[in-house]
């Protein structure tokens, strides 16, 4: 059985259908790993990989959040960027209820529904960046304006 054939993601099939350029690296990993030591493994320095994070309003409605992978989210500067009084983290166990991915292997491109995104502005001046592409044992590397192309998110001030 060939095993090098890449499994496209949701993800991957929505930069190619917008023909937004990306790289795909993967690395071999059963189950949830953090952002940094997958970063470690495929030698990516740190402050250009970021994490997916989603969160809940007082609205109920769902928000999504991608910062630097070691950084913490700034609960009331995100909250202040989607308008909303007051934001927490889902539950992990709702991840993929809610987004169709799972955790650590959770991105912005191609959830279940189009959700408010805020990519932390700590992107702006990186060329590149790289998030989960979709599922545990890969990573996206594309440009941060073309990450929210795809996900139709904006940028804000979002981490402590």
């Amino acid at each position: 059985m060939a095993k090098n054939k890449e499994v496209k993601t949701n993800a991957m099939r929505i930069l190619e259908k917008e023909k937004i350029p990306f790289t795909c690296h993967t690395y071999e990993c059963e189950e949830f790993t953090d952002g940094l030591k997958i970063a470690d493994m495929l030698s990516l320095p740190h402050e250009k990989v970021y994490k997916t994070l989603v969160t809940v309003g007082n609205s109920k409605n769902y928000f999504v959040f991608v910062i630097p992978v070691a950084q913490e989210l700034d609960l009331k500067k995100a909250a202040k960027a989607v308008g909303e009084k007051s934001i927490s983290m889902i539950p992990v166990k709702d991840i993929n209820q809610v987004t169709g991915y799972i955790r650590g292997g959770c991105t912005a491109i191609g959830m279940k529904k189009q959700y408010v995104t805020r990519l932390d502005e700590s992107a702006k001046d990186k060329d590149i960046i790289f998030v989960s592409g979709g599922r545990i044992g890969s990573q996206i590397e594309l440009e941060p304006g073309d990450l929210l192309k795809a996900c139709k998110g904006e940028y804000a001030d979002l981490i402590m």
